[in-house]
């Protein structure tokens, strides 16, 4: 085994880490909606180095729409990796040189058939940074209404609720909705729920 030499401390007690150097990247897998990469990579400071493999993929984007009566528009659907039925946000990938906001109104009226009065961009996270290289980007739809039919890819089924606002966060604590993503959307827009209570009171 190699020797580790821990990463060095600064004044203060701060440890100092670096980013890595990239000397080569080959392709492993290419699939219709990710590219599986190798990567070769050197510690700038210590010299030793490693292959990593990394998932490149496009932006997505998840949605919270809102009801003009404060209900969230959930979806259930079967998730292969799980293999298991999933309570989630309407949400899916982000097309090329499509706006976060934009994709995110597609995707609630193709999933749905819910359309906004108004979408606001709340947010964004890293969806795994340990082996994924693209963004979650979040979007709050205001007062959705029904109005169109839906417009399901070929291997998509969804059953459509709504649930009062709370209901959804009780549900995300008692551990009913396992999806990270949908879990790290209502995290949030909880600030922006905190004020349309405000302004109920």
């Amino acid at each position: 085994m190699d020797d580790f030499e821990p990463a060095e401390a600064e004044a203060g007690g701060e440890t100092k880490i670096h980013p890595w150097d990239v000397l080569s990247e080959s392709e492993l897998v290419s699939c219709p909606i990710f590219d599986l990469v190798s990567r070769r990579l050197r510690h700038p400071v210590r010299g030793s180095e490693g292959d990593f493999y990394v998932i490149k993929t496009r932006d997505w984007v998840n949605v919270i729409p809102v009801t003009p009566d404060y209900q969230i528009v959930m979806v259930r659907q079967y998730r292969f990796g799980i293999e298991d039925m999933s309570w989630e946000i309407p949400g899916g990938i982000i097309d090329g040189g499509e706006d976060p906001v934009e994709a995110g109104a597609r995707e609630l009226e193709e999933e749905t058939g819910y359309v906004a009065r108004a979408c606001h961009y709340i947010g964004s996270v890293a969806a795994n940074p340990a082996i994924l290289d693209n963004n979650s980007h979040f979007v709050w739809a205001e007062a959705v209404e029904l109005r169109s039919s839906l417009s399901w890819d070929e291997h998509e089924e969804m059953e459509v609720r709504l649930f009062p606002i709370d209901e959804v966060y009780a549900m995300a604590h008692r551990g009913e909705i396992r999806h990270s993503l949908v879990v790290a959307a209502l995290f949030q827009f909880y600030p922006e729920w905190e004020k349309i209570k405000a302004r109920r009171r």
